[in-house]
């Protein structure tokens, strides 16, 4: 097996994501939809593979959490990889990003998007499933602040996957994992290092949350994304992520610090060969803000529909407006430079220890992972691939009482 070149096939198919499984074909998602090609891959190989793109340090983390995040160029191509342990081995799961510098325009969104980062204080969200260009979105917003207004911008990412090139305002990205050891550190750092700006890259647990809305209170535009399908389902997932007994008082925080939420998903139109965001907006209105310092979650929808005049956007009227649309932006015949040369030059990084684990529990079991299942040897093609199950020990805490 050859990542580079499963990489390269993945890129010329047109795929989003790259799937590798031991003993399985490998998976691409191509228009949102999975297919496999070549042959079952051998365990070992894909083991090797696995010890390749991680080196040493990051390897014996990996041994630690049976998981790592980390991006990566392969086969000139940057990759965001998540590379983890599965019932048959190793397994891979890997996002091919975009080689271009995200604008709203190069990802076709509504020029009314540019009005969002003249605010200077107060917290963007942006929701939708997973794969749903959330954090294009998110690179898009702050390249228009990078290209028209000088702030300091500090990004917290796991991993990083646009590289942003200093124009106008002072850029600082860090990686979590590799710069620093979780979000939560990250967040607390930030308030001393003078920033205008923070992107959160993910809102994943209710302390990174916490941290968020306090940045956005405290005088910083604060940018962040959170898996939802619906801006109203955005909102009740962070002040539902809280104990119930401090909901209203999160509640009433989100509403104070509240600019707009933007939930999105990707849609092939045939006409383009290509799939382009469908977005809601929502904009933190006097009624918008009272709806969540209630907790009126189940008004938003509606009043989101007839919000035109304050720059909300329903998904049938965003629709509408993509179906009159007459100037795309096409990648394929406006080609940019690969990734390489959009890398500003610098001297070299002084290199540092590796980060040693954080000191939170990666699991709920403090004791040492157990040693990994026995992998799978790889069945020829056309025939049935059997997988005996084998019993971990999350699987035995979680067993009810009274089970053998």
């Amino acid at each position: 097996m050859d990542l580079d070149s499963l990489v390269t096939q993945a890129k010329k198919e047109g795929a989003s994501d790259l799937h590798l499984e031991s003993a399985l074909p490998a998976a691409m998602r191509v228009r949102g939809s999975l297919r496999t090609v070549g042959n079952p891959i051998a365990p070992q190989d894909l083991l090797d593979a696995a010890r390749r793109v991680l080196g040493h340090d990051q390897w014996q983390h990996f041994l630690e959490r049976r998981s790592a995040d980390l991006s990566k160029n392969i086969a000139g191509v940057r990759c965001r990889l998540n590379i983890f342990q599965t019932a048959r081995g190793v397994g891979f799961a890997i996002r091919l990003l975009t080689s271009f510098t995200a604008t709203v325009e190069k990802l076709n969104l509504h020029p009314d998007f540019k009005k969002l980062i003249n605010h200077h204080h107060g917290l963007i969200l942006v929701s939708g499933p997973t794969g749903s260009g959330k954090s294009s979105t998110l690179a898009a917003l702050l390249q228009e602040i990078n290209g028209t207004e000088t702030r300091h911008i500090i990004t917290i990412e796991s991993p990083i996957e646009y590289t942003f090139r200093p124009q106008k305002c002072y850029i600082r990205q860090r990686e979590v994992g590799r710069d620093t050891p979780s979000f939560e550190q990250a967040l607390l750092d930030s308030l001393r290092e003078d920033p205008d700006v923070l992107m959160v890259g993910e809102m994943r647990d209710p302390e990174t949350m916490r941290l968020t809305l306090s940045a956005s209170e405290t005088g910083h535009l604060v940018l962040a994304t959170v898996h939802s399908s619906t801006c109203a389902e955005a909102l009740q997932r962070v002040v539902g992520s809280f104990p119930a007994e401090i909901q209203s008082s999160v509640a009433a925080q989100l509403a104070d610090c509240l600019v707009a939420v933007i939930s999105q998903r990707l849609h092939f139109r045939e006409n383009l060969k290509m799939r382009v965001p469908e977005c809601e907006v929502l904009m933190a209105t006097n009624p918008v803000k009272n709806f969540i310092r209630n907790r009126d979650f189940f008004k938003i929808a509606s009043f989101l529909e007839t919000g035109a005049e304050h720059g909300m956007w329903s998904l049938h009227r965003y629709r509408a407006w993509l179906d009159k649309r007459k100037d795309w932006y096409l990648p394929d015949q406006n080609p940019e430079p690969p990734e390489e040369s959009n890398e500003p030059a610098s001297m070299p990084a002084t290199p540092l220890p590796a980060l040693a684990p954080s000191s939170k529990p990666a699991s709920v079991d403090s004791k040492p992972m157990p040693p990994a299942p026995p992998a799978a040897t790889p069945h020829k093609s056309g025939h049935r691939i059997e997988i005996e199950p084998t019993e971990s020990e999350f699987g035995k805490i979680l067993k009810r009482p009274g089970e053998s």
